[in-house]
């Protein structure tokens, strides 16, 4: 039988919390609460959970600071839940790792839906993200990419941690160097049938990946912007 997902929800308040835990244990999710971000980091170091659904607005450390926190150090996807809605706030949320947004208030089935896609893309992450590499590595620049360990080394051989989305739109460069790809190809690459027309999640990853490859914007040497046509990946890939 297959493991049911494991997500945890961070929320100071306590009939939301109860009540998002028991919607998704009604949908057959194994749910553990958590009432703030001192509780969330008492759980990790017991269990790993596969998604996070993360409140902004609670005393002590803010979900912000805890998305960041979480991100920085290659952990689980995170969905952000708070009354903030504006534009402004979701992009900073998508900016410093979260894998989707959901203002308050919300309707539960919608809260349902979002887990389940940001599931889906992760698992699809995980299981064929590249399913073309035949288990090698892809170096370019001095950098190497490593598809089955999620894992990116920087030309002096360190680790750089990826999010899902910068994984998966790296994944997409390097089995498609020197080709423009649209910013739709791109979409359907990262996010399949959950992308939608005005979709920022895209453009946020790919700005954060381009940081990571300490790409200057002005002048990009990896990832190059083509006027009205999408994205080139520049280098040369080797398979190894």
């Amino acid at each position: 039988m297959t493991e049911a997902p494991f997500i945890a929800v961070v929320e100071d308040d306590p009939e939301i919390r109860a009540l998002a835990v028991s919607l998704l244990e009604r949908e057959n999710f194994d749910a553990a609460a958590c009432e703030n971000a001192a509780a969330l980091d008492d759980l990790l170091t017991r269990r790993t959970p596969d998604l996070i659904i993360l409140d902004v607005m609670m005393p002590g450390e803010d979900g912000l600071s805890v998305c960041r926190r979480i991100s920085a150090q290659g952990g689980p996807p995170i969905m952000l839940v708070t009354a903030k809605g504006d534009d402004i706030d979701r992009i900073i949320g998508l900016e410093i790792g979260a894998d989707d947004y959901l203002p308050k208030p919300f309707h539960p089935r919608e809260l349902v839906a979002r887990a389940r896609a940001i599931l889906r893309r992760a698992s699809s992450t995980t299981a064929s993200a590249l399913p073309s590499s035949g288990g090698h590595l892809f170096r370019f620049e001095g950098w190497s990419l490593d598809p089955a360990a999620r894992g990116l080394l920087d030309p002096d051989g360190l680790p750089v941690e990826l999010s899902a989305g910068e994984f998966e739109l790296l994944s997409a460069f390097v089995q498609h160097p020197q080709r423009v790809l649209s910013r739709d190809f791109l979409m359907d690459w990262t996010k399949g049938r959950d992308a939608t027309p005005f979709d920022r999640a895209v453009d946020v990853a790919l700005s954060r990946l381009r940081r990571k490859l300490r790409d200057d914007p002005q002048s990009p040497k990896f990832i190059r912007t083509v006027r009205n046509g999408g994205y080139l990946f520049a280098p040369r890939v080797e398979r190894a």
